[in-house]
């Protein structure tokens, strides 16, 4: 009896895995991992950080389409060319929405930012004054001189530092201020990454120490993890501490926000118009209060702090670790920028359709490492994927990483070639660092323009070498879901001597 006892649990566990096994067949749902959902924790005990190789792990063994259950959200996982297609092209329209995250919830105004706003009239708003307001072509070429200057401020504080002797620098540093102070620039027309040259008042100063602290948090959160999203009773037990940190973040975020909004309206009742982002849209909203409210002009400017710098710092930096672990390389692209910029000015955006090696540069490491190596969707209603049915509700995870690191996709693809990308050629969905279709990235194109004026100026203007003659560590963060480095860069700087006549006059 003791003995029959003790086979009840693993006969209900048999019968439980067997029925659920049937159950997934009949409603011809995608394949998935043979280890059944545990109860309430699903799939989770099968991941391991970093997310999207875990996940690359399960596909090898399972296939390109499959669906887990992540605690309560069931989640279907693609990782094929062809799939992602079919679920960005054939259904864009239903793949339209974000999945639900706490994150959304308070960084995203309760799920109305660009980013987090389920499909529909708000978020087709949103995305119209983007891409005719801000983010427009004619925007960005307005905004060219900006760059340029930020540009150059960059180049110059490092020929300062350095003219000497070689220096040793933080180059992700390099990359911090270079992009948040563009990007600032453009949202507000204010710099907070000051020089040691400029001379400050204690309001700007502790203007720029609050930004300092607001930036900070932000790239520790973006992309953070949070198993309450997964697992409701967690949330149900108390306040996580992730969402206190986000509640906390978000107050500070509005309230600075807000301030630079106000000191906006203020210059431009003295007759200062339209010379920044915030301007343009405070400006709108004087004839419509009601679509341009102070909250979406702070909604959309933060999604462009937060959106528009991570990616672009991270992509920089893994480029400069790929370049110095590839000396042929980065002397090739030097050569490419010397051939035709010369010594006598510094490279201009005007230039790279002539700068065809660089722009193969940065695609290479967008391809190796995608800021945003899974891509979060959500299905609006029942569709088909790959013959398979998706219920309403599931969660999407395009792994961007295992299509452009697959070697059956790409040849030879762990290692650095920029030279794949020469010449006109349909990549289609093999590489998709700013995603595709309605919920791709709306800043692409002052994403390229900078990383591509950034990381050029510098190849341009210095000498770069590895501290030692190691090579670059290049192993990736495992916090989070967007892929930076486990180790920030650090690299030996010194001027070019073929330079040093038009630095020293900057």
């Amino acid at each position: 009896m003791e003995v029959f006892c003790l086979f009840i649990p693993l006969i209900f566990l048999a019968i439980y895995i067997f029925t659920d096994y049937f159950l997934h067949k009949l409603q011809n749902l995608p394949p998935r991992p043979w280890l059944p959902p545990l109860p309430i924790i699903g799939h989770l005990y099968l991941l391991n950080k970093p997310l999207h190789k875990s996940l690359a792990k399960l596909s090898a063994e399972h296939g390109p389409i499959q669906l887990l259950q992540f605690g309560s959200r069931r989640v279907l996982v693609v990782s094929s060319p062809s799939a992602a297609e079919e679920c960005l092209s054939k259904n864009d329209m239903v793949f339209a929405n974000r999945p639900p995250l706490l994150a959304g919830k308070y960084l995203g105004y309760n799920y109305t930012s660009l980013i987090f706003a389920p499909y529909g009239d708000h978020w087709r708003n949103l995305r119209r004054i983007c891409s005719l307001e801000i983010l427009s072509s004619h925007r960005i070429k307005e905004f060219e001189p900006i760059r340029a200057d930020k540009a150059c401020l960059m180049v110059r504080n490092l020929y300062r530092s350095s003219s000497k002797q070689p220096t040793v620098v933080h180059v992700k540093s390099i990359f911090v201020k270079l992009t948040l102070n563009t990007i600032t620039r453009m949202i507000s027309g204010k710099k907070y990454y000051h020089s040691s040259d400029d001379v400050l008042t204690g309001e700007e100063k502790d203007m720029a120490h609050g930004f300092h602290e607001i930036v900070d948090e932000i790239l520790k959160v973006m992309g953070a993890t949070n198993l309450g999203d997964f697992l409701p009773i967690l949330r149900w037990l108390g306040v996580s501490k992730l969402e206190k940190i986000l509640i906390c973040l978000q107050a500070k975020r509005d309230l600075f926000m807000q301030k630079l909004l106000e000191e906006l309206k203020g210059s431009m009742s003295d007759g200062n118009h339209k010379k920044n982002m915030i301007q343009m849209l405070l400006y709108l909203q004087k004839t419509e209060p009601e679509s341009y409210t102070d909250e979406m002009i702070r909604s959309l400017m933060l999604v462009i702090l937060a959106s528009g710098t991570d990616t672009s710092i991270s992509t920089m930096e893994w480029a400069m670790s790929l370049l110095l672990n590839n000396p042929s390389i980065l002397n090739k692209a030097q050569a490419e920028i010397d051939n035709y910029v010369g010594a006598d000015r510094l490279i201009e955006e005007s230039d790279m359709p002539n700068l065809p090696y660089l722009g193969c540069i940065i695609k290479e490491t967008m391809r190796m490492f995608p800021p945003g190596p899974i891509l979060p969707h959500a299905s609006a209603e029942d569709c088909t994927v790959g013959r398979y049915h998706v219920p309403k509700g599931t969660m999407l995870l395009i792994n961007v990483w295992e299509i452009q690191n697959d070697p059956n996709i790409w040849d030879d693809p762990k290692t650095f070639r920029p030279e794949r990308f020469e010449g006109f050629r349909d990549i289609g969905f093999k590489l998709l660092p700013f995603g595709f279709g309605r919920r791709s990235c709306p800043g692409e194109g002052i994403a390229i323009r900078l990383m591509a004026l950034g990381l050029g100026s510098l190849i341009h203007c210095f000498e770069w070498d590895r501290t030692s003659e190691n090579e670059v560590d290049m192993s990736e963060g495992t916090e989070g879901l967007s892929l930076k480095k486990a180790i920030n860069l650090v690299a030996v700087c010194r001027p070019r001597p073929k330079m040093l006549n038009l630095l020293s006059q900057l």
